[in-house]
């Protein structure tokens, strides 16, 4: 069965880059440029994972999962943070992550990693 991954994020060059990976990898792909359409999306869609970039425009990845968290429909979809925060060689990294896990996110991955790598751990989240 083809797994659906919700890709929300603001930079269009990452979406159409990482999309084209994904499907190539066998995903189904759906993408949100913010929180807001991303919620909007989630009113039809029902994904097996959502990739959420934490900084952006109009609703960032912490204020949309907080949404997701109170909604009875959305609050057990799996979501992980995608994001260029929490460089490992920064200080306040380790805190950028255990919000994101306190916050009920099921993983923390950077978009400075290589894609494959994502790929695959978005594979081990899915199941």
């Amino acid at each position: 069965m083809t797994k659906t991954i919700l890709l929300v994020d603001d930079s269009s060059d990452f979406r159409e880059i990482f999309s084209l990976k994904l499907k190539a990898a066998g995903f189904v792909v759906e993408t949100a440029e913010n929180g807001a359409e991303a919620l909007d999306k989630l009113k039809t869609t029902k994904p097996d994972l959502v990739l959420l970039d934490m900084e952006m425009p109009v609703m960032n990845g912490a204020e949309t999962l907080m949404k997701l968290r109170e909604d009875a429909a959305l609050k057990d979809l799996k979501v992980a943070f995608l994001t260029n925060l929490g460089d490992p060689k920064k200080e306040g990294a380790t805190s950028d992550e255990k919000f994101a896990l306190e916050a009920g996110a099921v993983s923390y991955l950077r978009k400075t990693d290589d894609l494959d790598l994502i790929i695959a751990a978005a594979q081990k989240l899915i199941g």
